[in-house]
């Protein structure tokens, strides 16, 4: 039996937090995002070893480099942007490290077939790497 106590050490560990108690809402509180929560769930599977076939992580955090400028995202949502956000506490990485399985109820929900904003990004790097080309190119011709 996985005690809640194994997990909020798992959890001090992993992320570097100081306080954290069974309803600490790990990614918000403990400042962690992209990369850095699927780095700590990865840890936590491995650990632990849970099945995360049933993840789905637009429910709980956001992407890498939702930061960064994302000129899709003027016109298009991240798939985390189109869901309510659920915390994940040491509360329930310890019920599922029990049950070894990761058992959220998610709610009905709808993600677009395309990611339109990660499209609308490719398509503009694309056409800034093909000026940057072709004036390098014409500077020398």
């Amino acid at each position: 039996m996985i005690t809640e106590e194994e997990i909020i050490k798992f959890t001090i560990e992993e992320t570097g937090e100081k306080e954290v108690n069974s309803e600490t809402d790990i990614f918000n509180e403990c400042r962690i995002s992209g990369d850095d929560c699927t780095d700590f769930l990865n840890a936590y599977q491995k650990k632990f070893n849970v099945d995360m076939s049933e993840y789905l992580w637009y429910f709980h955090h956001e992407e890498e480099g939702s930061w960064n400028f994302n000129f899709g995202n003027l016109f298009f949502r991240n798939p985390n942007q189109l869901v309510k956000e659920i915390p994940i506490t040491p509360k329930m990485l310890t019920e599922f490290a029990n049950l070894k399985k990761w058992k959220i109820d998610y709610p009905n929900h709808y993600l677009p077939k395309y990611r339109y904003d990660s499209i609308i990004n490719s398509i503009i790097f694309f056409l800034v790497f093909c000026l940057l080309i072709y004036f390098s190119i014409k500077k020398y011709l």
